[in-house]
């Protein structure tokens, strides 16, 4: 198992670094100066050759690469190039928490509907429980996280005056206002992501309790809540976890766009601005930090094999 662990850290953090390599490269053959931009009402060509001095932009893109790698080493992700030119590691940690909640209530909202959702669609197959779980699911799927954002907002901020529009609201100043704020953006990115959550429980929910050992158990006189929740929910688990850190990328991607449209300065936030201002140190460390939640969520899945189905071992 350790050693199972070992080779997945050395994985990750070999796909981290062809990530960095990757966006390092990108954002510079994209055409553009960041620096013309900014000047671009003076139109000084000697203040941005300074500016780029300052940066170390002026220096070959190799030694720019390494010296970025370096930094990346002794925990510095360099200084944003627009606005007050803090720096980029403060940023991420101002934003890093903003989007965490939101993906944590949009993940919780999403396994609270999913879950009951998709056994109730086994369970009843082919009923009128099993249809309305299906069409959900369609309609979620076919949804995209701005629009049904805009609706949430026009409803019940705009029409209602229940709910706040924008902003975020730290858990440390209450448990009311930090999630009045957060539940109209966790439903808009959870929709999507419970709908394809139940229709993978449903779909492996059905295969197991067509198995032998389910026609078994029910033969033994065993009740449905038992058969459903005690032996075939937790042996359709495995496929569904799989599903579930794959998604958990699509929900990413979700609260990327969504924290645009409530006006929640998290990183997807943080990422589009770094894009539009081409502001290349943000956006190397934003996209190094997010691809790491996405390779670390990946290796976690694999570690949840093993408690879910102990008959699981990474062994050689």
């Amino acid at each position: 198992m350790l050693r199972y662990l070992f080779r997945r850290l050395i994985g990750a953090i070999f796909v981290m670094w062809v990530v960095a390599m990757l966006v390092f490269f990108m954002m510079r053959i994209v055409p553009g100066d960041p620096f013309e931009a900014m000047l671009f009402d003076t139109g000084d060509p000697a203040a941005a050759q300074e500016l780029r001095k300052k940066f170390g932009l002026d220096q070959p893109a190799y030694i720019q690469y390494f010296t970025w790698q370096w930094n990346i080493l002794h925990g510095e992700f360099g200084f944003s190039i627009y606005g007050s030119h803090q720096p980029v590691g403060r940023l991420i940690a101002e934003a890093l928490p903003r989007t965490l909640s939101l993906a944590a209530l949009s993940f919780f909202l999403a396994i609270l509907i999913a879950v009951p959702a998709g056994i109730i669609a086994a369970t009843r197959r082919n009923t009128g429980a099993d249809y309305a779980v299906t069409i959900f699911a369609f309609i979620g799927l076919s949804m995209p996280e701005f629009w049904v954002a805009i609706l949430l907002i026009i409803f019940f901020a705009a029409n209602l005056h229940w709910l706040p529009a924008i902003g975020y609201v730290p858990l440390a100043e209450g448990f009311w206002p930090w999630f009045s704020h957060l539940i109209l953006p966790a439903i808009a990115v959870g929709t999507g992501f419970s709908a394809i959550i139940a229709r993978m429980i449903r779909s492996a929910m059905i295969e197991v309790l067509k198995t032998d050992y389910m026609r078994l158990a029910k033969s033994k006189g065993l009740s449905r809540q038992v058969l459903t929740m005690y032996h075939a929910f937790p042996n359709a688990l495995i496929p569904v976890v799989t599903v579930v850190g794959i998604a958990f990328a699509l929900l990413m991607a979700g609260a990327v766009v969504v924290e645009n449209v409530f006006a929640i300065k998290g990183l997807g936030r943080l990422l589009i601005q770094g894009i539009l201002n081409r502001d290349y140190p943000l956006v190397q460390g934003t996209i190094l930090v997010v691809s790491g939640i996405f390779v670390f969520s990946n290796l976690l899945v694999d570690l949840l094999y093993t408690i879910i189905d102990p008959r699981i071992r990474y062994e050689k």
